[in-house]
């Protein structure tokens, strides 16, 4: 019997210390992996696509330290929305939308600030593309009185939309016909006749125009030298941007913005984490562009300049090591 009971206390020791985790050599309990969630956007987005391929790097790299998964969202609002309630610790947003989170202005004013977010690094190049298979609509005026996707409600793409349209002296609601869809179903619609144009922003190409190219033919509208003028005057984080004719095999080139797609991060999680996140993207760039040509762009000036948001501390170290200071807001 006693030795029935030792075996038993054996047993009993043994799972709790499972169930309270490992030691390392000196005694301490084992560092918790982190589990972290991160938003992306619509399935056909190259959010989404990019997401996938970081997380998959961040995960091969990391096994002990993090595991990261991603999930399809409705972009950059949605995902800042969620960081702000504990939902996603991590998230692939616009510039421009994070910056009106951190100060709760555009749409922030109604939902609140999200004063908890932190820029880990900016990405690549977000470009805003107004789509439409119709050749009669060459300028901004031409959508008056059209059937235009603007994006899902709140997302970046709607902001942009918002911004065009101010240079233009025109309103979404009062002279368009606004539809609120994700790239992907803007695309399909656009395919099907539903809509006259759409609004996307997102790395050019993006999948689901170059999808839509196979089945008509695409055009892309320009900003105009003058409204691009004043589109830069009253929205400093735009950069001017040409889409070459050779992205989707349109008649020319476009003349259009860009935003940065980055990738930020709760300021919550741990600057361990956030550190192996960036020093992980940093070293793997030429892994995560062999999964994706966006991974090309990958550049330690390109991810720091620019910014209007504080970067997370784990952040800051890794570039700290490589000869750059960046504003951590402390």
């Amino acid at each position: 019997m006693k030795k029935f009971l030792a075996i038993v206390l054996v047993l009993v020791l043994a799972v709790s210390a499972v169930a309270c985790g490992s030691k390392t050599e000196a005694g301490a309990p084992a560092a918790k992996k982190a589990a972290l969630t991160m938003g992306t956007g619509g399935e056909s987005g190259t959010y989404f696509a990019v997401g996938g391929v970081l997380a998959n790097v961040l995960n091969e790299k990391n096994p002990d330290i993090m595991n990261v998964n991603v999930v399809s969202t409705g972009g950059s609002g949605d995902n800042l929305q969620n960081m702000a309630a504990g939902v996603y610790q991590l998230a692939t947003v616009q510039s421009d939308v994070m910056t009106y989170a951190f100060n709760g202005t555009r749409s922030f004013e109604q939902t609140g600030k999200v004063p908890n977010v932190r820029i880990l690094a900016g990405l690549y190049a977000e470009t805003v593309q107004i789509v439409t298979t119709n050749p009669d609509i060459k300028t901004v005026e031409d959508l008056k009185g059209k059937k235009v996707c603007v994006g899902d409600v709140n997302s970046g793409t709607y902001f942009n939309a918002t911004d065009v349209f101010k240079a233009y002296d025109m309103d979404i609601e009062k002279d368009v016909e606004p539809i609120f869809q994700s790239f992907g179903a803007s695309t399909e619609s656009l395919k099907d006749g539903k809509i006259d144009a759409a609004f996307l922003c997102a790395g050019a190409p993006t999948t689901s125009v170059v999808d839509l190219g196979t089945a008509k033919s695409v055009y892309l509208v320009s900003i105009d030298d003058a409204h691009m003028e004043k589109l830069l005057a009253d929205c400093p984080f735009y950069a001017k941007y040409t889409i070459g004719k050779d992205v989707y095999k349109t008649p020319e080139d476009c003349q259009t913005v860009t935003v940065k797609a980055t990738l930020v991060a709760d300021a919550a999680i741990s600057d361990d984490v956030a550190y192996a996140i960036v020093k992980t993207i940093f070293e793997a760039k030429d892994e995560i562009t062999a999964a994706h040509a966006k991974g090309a762009e990958i550049d330690l000036t390109f991810a720091t300049d620019g910014m209007a948001i504080p970067f997370h501390p784990g952040a800051a170290k890794y570039f700290a090591e490589k000869g750059i200071t960046v504003d951590t807001g402390k």
